[in-house]
């Protein structure tokens, strides 16, 4: 799972000590740092206070709780921590604790006794009832948390896995009664971050009135997935890709994201946000801004964002004319009756909020002048499925032309980066079939994760809490680059609100609109995930 031993202990900051609104009672100078971290004294002895605010809710039993027991299974955790639940619905400890008991997996090995490792676990979560507003509801969590701690170095962290509309209240009421006195607080913000530019730096503004930017860690689980993370070393630590890396050798780049279920049930939520803002805006574009950055300066968080931020501010600006959008109606296969978005009882009759988007973008810029990036993402589909695919330039002057004939795409390379499920890395290449005639073949050079790795891939979750505790701030969104990402789709999204634009209908259970596949051939592309693939080991 994690390599826990190698992740360097936690860094201190001049503002990752105490919330704004309450006074340093040690310089920076006399920073602790974080002790028996990983199993490895510190200079000065500490405990980790992780609170789950909104402990009540799916995120937190589905996937919080769960990658925490995750990280503690593994070691990764402090020696000294203590996980508190806090919601607004009345429970004991035992009671949080029997809810999450379910969700507890030893999914990695057996090496210990799972049973055991769950009750010992448990036995270090608690809960505490209180309103998100009330700062006397965080100061009675605090004292709790300081009768844990002991005396001992406390280092907190809040995780907000709550609504956004409650963030600054939280803030607020947490910065004033709860943040550490002789440690670090930070605080994992969960999106969405607003729903467009104004109400986004509205947030900003409220979460900055009571913590510094290096304290406030805004987790987009996408940028967790080992695929995803692998982006850059695979990229930058192999000679045979990075001087490909450019408009001359590529000829277009996908970001592909589908889902084969709907809403169901769900869509109240959904309909407010659309997939736009729920995929595009956040999941797709940090990948891409990843994905087509610059060689950062080192490894180093801000390096690295520095050269994110100039992708997002370098992309030319979003045109109706390349976005497609569309929303999946009721079909009947096999039998089945599957049902409309519109069907969903939480989902107005009348709804125009699209579930499938596809969008051709550009970046304005010497390396990618002129090369598309197309986007699609949408529910109900034929799979489900995230990868990114970096489709090259056909070779000039190709002796072997006249075995493709005129199929560009059977002649060019692509390689594909299959960030989920079933996660693999595989490059297409033209080879000859084995015999006396010339003829050629399309063939995988595949690396098949499961295949190679006997080590099951961690959850997203378990390495960005990780890395909160550790203060990497690397696989974290910057403010500054949460206001690019929202500088290039609000507009788009202004205009399809104001206009009122119908999205086009798709079967459930289909490839979606037909419009996306008019959108691909404008760029002289072919969606490569519509293409039959036999999967090789």
């Amino acid at each position: 799972m994690l390599e826990c031993l190698a992740v360097k202990p936690a860094q201190e900051s001049p503002h990752d000590g105490t919330i704004k609104s309450v006074e340093r009672v040690i310089t920076d100078d006399e920073s602790p740092k974080p002790g028996f971290l990983n199993g490895r004294e510190g200079s000065a002895e500490a405990t980790v206070s992780i609170t789950v605010v909104g402990a009540s809710g799916d995120l937190a039993k589905k996937k919080i709780f769960p990658a925490l027991f995750a990280l503690y299974y593994e070691g990764c955790l402090p020696k000294h921590f203590t996980i508190y639940g806090f919601a607004r619905s009345k429970m004991t400890d035992e009671q949080l604790r029997e809810l999450i008991s379910g969700t507890l997996t030893c999914r990695i090995d057996q090496k210990e006794n799972c049973g055991d490792k769950q009750e010992e676990f448990l036995k270090r979560c608690f809960y505490h009832s209180g309103q998100y507003s009330s700062e006397e509801s965080f100061s009675e969590l605090s004292r709790k948390l300081h009768e844990h701690e002991g005396g001992r170095v406390a280092n907190r962290l809040f995780y907000l896995s709550i609504p956004p509309d409650i963030f600054v209240d939280v803030a607020r009421s947490s910065s004033s009664a709860a943040s550490s006195k002789n440690g670090w607080t930070r605080v994992i913000v969960e999106k969405p971050f607003g729903r467009d530019s104004e109400s986004s730096a509205e947030l900003t503004k409220g979460l900055k009135q009571y913590l510094n930017e290096d304290q406030i860690y805004r987790i987009d689980h996408y940028l967790g997935k080992e695929l995803v993370e692998n982006l850059s070393v695979l990229r930058f630590s192999n000679l045979v890709f990075e001087p490909l890396w450019s408009r001359q050798y590529i000829r277009n780049v996908q970001f592909i994201f589908s889902e084969d279920f709907g809403t169901e049930g769900r869509g109240g939520y959904f309909d407010n946000y659309g997939i736009i803002r729920d995929i595009m805006q956040n999941h797709l574009l940090q990948i891409l801004a990843l994905f087509a950055m610059e060689p950062p300066v080192s490894l180093d968080a801000e390096d690295i964002r520095n050269e994110k931020v100039k992708v997002l501010r370098s992309m030319r600006k979003l045109d109706m004319a390349n976005v497609v959008i569309g929303q999946y109606k009721g079909h009947v296969r096999g039998g089945v009756k599957y049902p409309a978005y519109i069907d969903d009882k939480t989902v107005p009759n009348n709804s125009n909020t699209p579930t499938f988007a596809a969008a051709a973008l550009f970046i304005d810029n010497a390396r990618w002048d002129g090369v598309p990036f197309l986007m699609k993402a949408g529910k109900a589909l034929h799979k489900r499925g995230a990868e990114i695919r970096v489709q090259f330039r056909h070779v000039p002057g190709n002796l072997y032309k006249r075995s493709f004939g005129t199929d560009l795409d059977k002649a060019t390379n692509e390689l594909v980066i299959r960030v989920q499920p079933d996660e693999a890395i595989y490059l297409k290449i033209n080879n000859k079939v084995p015999g006396l005639g010339m003829r050629l073949d399309r063939s995988n050079l595949n690396l098949h994760y499961a295949a190679r790795y006997d080590k099951e891939i961690p959850d997203a979750y378990e390495r960005l809490i990780l890395d909160a505790i550790e203060g990497e701030r690397r696989l974290f969104i910057r403010s500054d680059e949460l206001d690019a990402a929202w500088s290039l789709f609000t507009p788009l999204l202004k205009e399809l609100e104001i206009r009122k634009v119908s999205p086009e209908l798709y079967p459930y259970g289909s490839r979606g609109p037909v419009g996306a596949h008019y959108l691909a051939a404008k760029y002289n592309v072919r969606w490569g995930d519509n293409s039959f693939e036999p999967t090789e080991d």
